[in-house]
């Protein structure tokens, strides 16, 4: 019975190390996209398009539920204009901050 167990125990630890060495070979990636190389200035240039694009997509399909159009349900319509909502109210916080840091910047002595 001892031999059994050593040998369970053996086993685990065998996975264990394979699972280890299998995580060590790949790359970290943590769910996050990749940011494709441009800066700050190209990254900020796409989220504001992606906004954009956000609030479009939510007044096209407001405006074809109030058409009539049977495949757009009310909440659908609701939920996607409140998530534009959001994304707008977040982007004019970036702004704001933006500018705030910018004034702090230009008002320091040279």
């Amino acid at each position: 019975m001892a031999i059994q167990q050593s040998s369970a125990i053996e086993n685990v630890l065998a996975q264990m190390r394979s699972v280890a060495q299998a995580a060590q070979a790949q790359p970290a990636n943590n769910g996050a996209p990749a940011i494709e190389p441009g800066g700050f200035a190209n990254e900020l240039q796409r989220s504001l398009q992606r906004v954009a694009q956000m609030q479009n997509s939510a007044t096209a399909q407001a405006k074809a539920f109030q058409l009539g159009d049977p495949n757009i349900a009310l909440n659908d319509v609701m939920i996607d204009m409140q998530k534009a909502s959001v994304a707008f109210q977040a982007t004019v916080q970036v702004r704001n901050r933006l500018v705030a840091a910018y004034q702090e910047i230009a008002s320091m002595p040279v």
